[in-house]
């Protein structure tokens, strides 16, 4: 299907890969995984266009391959007054329209010849995407998604989430030879997450989907390629296995990569006492040892462990307040209602402490991020906000936040930093190198986006942060850095979020949205709630445990215990086993 060997490209700022190769077969399923701005999108881009871009090394492809496309950022066309169902079948109508027209030109034309092929072509068309039973397959992929109940709905009055789900089975019905989506499980709720799952599982053809969503990542593939650190690697078989066989290659890479660590410094000190020696006594031999000694020094440089899969960059996030209160209330809405053309929210009520950290939860759709920027606005009479409270927003329309004709630095001199030097060594932490400070924030990835944000959020020392889709694009260790840093904060939190392991992980209860209102939920009923309805209890609870495993791993690898990590792998042995 799409062979890709020895290929180089570079940004002017950013070397983006160094001859990397791989093959896709047909009817793979792979992941694409990489950290965000490794260039995953650009990748793609490449496979979809070619001739846009100069680049090193081959792409083959077959030139007939069809290509479908769903794109992280994509948007409808708030214009389109159609029903769901005529926006799934727009290719098969226009196929259906033009073999009409030709039949009744051919009533009166003398150029039937010409037309019989202009017949045949569309006729060729309207069978190869299985045009004669398009309405039933329509039907089955919206049952599958559980959409059906949309079909006749205006397609301008679907949530995100729900619109995401009818371009994947758009794309998925045009019969693609190849399908390609960019992250297409961002902001989708537990339900539809559960329904993207339902409808890879479905697709028999070839696809490759970048995602770093887990639950996905653990159900849906057969093959993964990871980007890092500009080159990639290929593996056939499931995500588990992979991280288990990265994890494991981790423990053995540092362990010898210390080894090697040894025997450099070992050989340094050799080199200091034979310059020293030459310093004060010029005999040729001294000066021939020196030479031998740096030669040997530079070999095992040259071979010293190199491990791009490895040594993976992780944002060092750091949310804290200079201004730290007593426990205290820190927010109250009263009554708060909210309607567009119909109500979304009425009679909201709750409080939350100085020190509360709480996930609101919710369907796409039912009013969660208009709850939070009304509070951030702070314009209504039903939200009161203690004078004490300083709040911080990031929101899941990252336009919002940051000026995106800006350049990084321009950003950050606007957000009050006064000097190079002192951005410079602040957005480095988030892993934005020298090079990339004059860059655009339009050209950066979504998940580069979102670290930017969370950045500025940082950088505002405030005591109350309203967070709207914190982990959207963010990678897996990206994720894992703000979960941290979540833990760490000793402030108030409100946070819409989908994402189940990121709530129990960092959240003191949940706000739920049902019925147009807003109720408190224990932890303990939200799992109850999560297992009964969405996913399967023995997975998430094992998906934990092993998470739980594989960070004291980690840090067992920061304390230098090889022998600890290796016992710990056999346990994480165990429990993938489970899964």
């Amino acid at each position: 299907m799409i062979n890709v060997d020895n290929l180089s490209y570079s940004f002017p700022q950013k070397d983006l890969y160094n001859k990397i190769s791989f093959r896709l077969e047909e009817g793979q399923h792979c992941a694409f995984i990489g950290t965000s701005g490794s260039g995953k999108s650009t990748l793609i881009d490449i496979i979809m266009d070619p001739e846009r871009y100069m680049f090193y090394g081959d792409l083959e492809m077959d030139s007939n391959c069809r290509i479908g496309y769903v794109s992280q950022f994509s948007q409808l066309d708030k214009t389109k007054e159609i029903t769901v169902f005529e926006y799934i079948a727009e290719e098969f109508i226009k196929l259906q329209e033009k073999i009409s027209s030709i039949c009744t030109e051919m009533e009166t034309s003398s150029d039937i010849e010409t037309l019989l092929e202009k017949y045949q072509e569309a006729l060729d068309a309207f069978d190869a995407i299985d045009g004669d039973d398009f309405e039933s397959n329509i039907n089955k992929k919206l049952n599958l998604a559980n959409l059906s109940k949309h079909k006749d709905k205006i397609v301008t009055e679907l949530s995100g989430g729900e619109f995401k789900l009818i371009q994947v089975i758009k794309e998925m019905l045009n019969k693609p030879d190849l399908m390609i989506m960019d992250e297409p499980d961002v902001f989708l709720d537990f339900e539809n997450l559960n329904s993207l799952k339902n409808l890879i599982n479905s697709h028999k053809e070839t696809m490759l989907i970048i995602t770093h969503n887990r639950y996905l990542l653990n159900h849906c593939f057969n093959k993964i390629i990871h980007l890092e650190n500009t080159e990639l690697q290929e593996f056939d078989g499931r995500y588990i296995d992979y991280n288990f066989s990265l994890l494991q290659t981790k423990i053995e890479l540092q362990e010898l990569a210390i080894a090697d660590d040894e025997e450099i410094a070992r050989n340094e000190a050799l080199i200091e006492k034979l310059r020293e020696k030459a310093t004060y006594n010029a005999e040729a031999s001294n000066g021939r040892a020196l030479k031998a000694r740096v030669k040997i020094q530079e070999r095992l440089e040259e071979r010293r462990i190199k491990a791009p899969f490895v040594e993976i960059k992780q944002p060092n996030i750091n949310l804290s307040t200079d201004n730290e209160i007593e426990e205290t209330i820190a927010l109250k809405v009263n009554d708060y209602s909210v309607a567009f053309e119909e109500t979304l929210l009425e009679n909201v009520n709750f409080e939350i402490k100085s020190t509360d950290k709480v996930a609101i939860i919710g369907s796409n759709g039912m009013g969660k991020t208009t709850l939070l920027r009304a509070i951030f606005n702070n314009n209504h009479d039903s939200i009161e906000i203690n004078n004490d409270i300083e709040i911080a927003y990031l929101s899941q329309l990252q336009g919002e936040i940051l000026n995106e004709s800006n350049t990084i630095m321009e950003e950050f001199f606007d957000a009050g930093f006064k000097t190079y030097r002192e951005i410079k060594s602040y957005i480095s932490k988030y892993g934005f190198e020298e090079e990339i400070l004059d860059q655009k924030i339009e050209s950066l990835s979504g998940g580069e986006k979102n670290i930017l944000q969370l950045a500025k959020v940082s950088a505002n020392k405030a005591n109350m942060l309203l967070l709207d889709e914190p982990t959207s694009h963010l990678d897996t260790y990206s994720q894992i850095a703000l979960e941290k840093a979540i833990e760490n904060y000793n402030g108030a939190i409100l946070m819409i979020s989908h994402d189940y392991h990121f709530i129990i992980n960092s959240m003191d209860y949940v706000l739920i949205i049902e019925d147009k209102t807003v109720r408190k939920m224990s932890m303990r009923k939200f799992r109850k709630m999560i297992y009964a309805s969405y996913f399967d209890k023995d997975y998430l609870e094992i998906e934990q445990k092993k998470k739980g495993v594989e960070s004291e791993i980690a840090l067992a690898l920061i304390d230098t215990d090889f022998e600890l990590a290796k016992v710990l792998s056999e346990k994480l042995e165990d429990l993938i086993k489970l899964l």
